[in-house]
């Protein structure tokens, strides 16, 4: 995601609007490798569960669609429906193999990755991010569906997207939410199914209140818990003391997390306040 549209980046969070809108995603896993970026790692698990759970209420039922906010160049697509792990994909497009390669030529590889890796039990992705680049890769190397190059903080879904939201039964945002706030999700739920899922990790230094007041108005409702992700670490220590400070100032103590080198990031999960009722077939 290229665009800062929320309150909550004026901490100073460093820029990597570059690595968004190259035309693959081999500076991306360059840049953010040394740096740990790790959430993606930290969703994997908790996305593929809610894979599951929807399968086991509905065996028979079409699968519906993910929709993916911010979903750059399809990092949580390729770990939801590939035996893959963040670590492999880091490996796999810093490889000395695939430097000297063309974006033609990386993308043909990456079909045939992607494909010998596809999991049985794979789910539709739609990929939504500001970036063209980001998701016209991912959509043709396989891991996206369907892709939306929009910024929806700053325009309505086209008639394309808003059919593909109708379809959704889960939104996920992974780092994302610093560019991101409560305009994109009132008119991402403005086309999907009231029963719609929402699974988002969210850095300590976004104050998620006013997202959980939008899906609240959409019959939503959050839930977290105590535990706490790493997401990557600070590019340097003016990073990590304007977010300390940003931490400090939301109420929040940093002592044994930003205090120590990392962003952290918490999960919420928004469901229907009404229960779930079984899937018809």
């Amino acid at each position: 995601m290229t665009t800062d549209a929320t309150e909550g980046h004026d901490w100073g969070k460093s820029d990597f609007e570059d690595v968004y809108d190259r035309p693959d995603p081999r500076a991306y896993f360059t840049r953010l490798r040394p740096l740990d970026y790790r959430i993606p790692h930290h969703a994997q698990p908790v996305y593929r569960a809610l894979a599951e759970e929807r399968a086991r209420r509905a065996p028979s039922r079409p699968p519906g669609a993910v929709v993916d906010l911010c979903c750059s160049y399809g990092v949580n697509a390729a770990l939801l429906n590939h035996d893959l792990t963040l670590a492999d994909l880091y490996a796999h497009y810093t490889s000395p193999d695939v430097a000297a390669l063309t974006t033609e030529e990386l993308a043909r590889r990456d079909r045939e990755f992607y494909a010998a890796r596809r999991r049985a039990d794979a789910v539709p992705v739609v990929g939504v991010d500001a970036s063209p680049r980001a998701v016209a890769y991912a959509r043709d190397v396989g891991l996206l569906d369907a892709a939306f190059a929009v910024d929806l903080e700053t325009a309505d879904a086209c008639p394309d997207l808003a059919r593909a939201l109708g379809n959704a039964w889960l939104i996920t945002v992974t780092g994302g939410l610093s560019y991101i706030g409560p305009r994109t999700f009132d008119r991402v739920l403005a086309h999907a199914p009231r029963d719609v899922q929402v699974a988002a990790f969210a850095l300590r230094t976004v104050d998620y209140g006013p997202i959980a007041g939008v899906l609240r108005d959409h019959g939503l409702v959050s839930e977290t818990s105590p535990e706490l992700h790493p997401q990557r670490r600070f590019t340097d220590e003016d990073e990590q003391r304007r977010t300390v400070a940003r931490v400090t100032a939301l109420g929040m103590d940093p002592a044994g997390y930003e205090a120590e080198g990392y962003y952290y990031a918490r999960y919420y999960h928004s469901r229907p306040a009404e229960p779930l009722a079984p899937l018809a077939p």
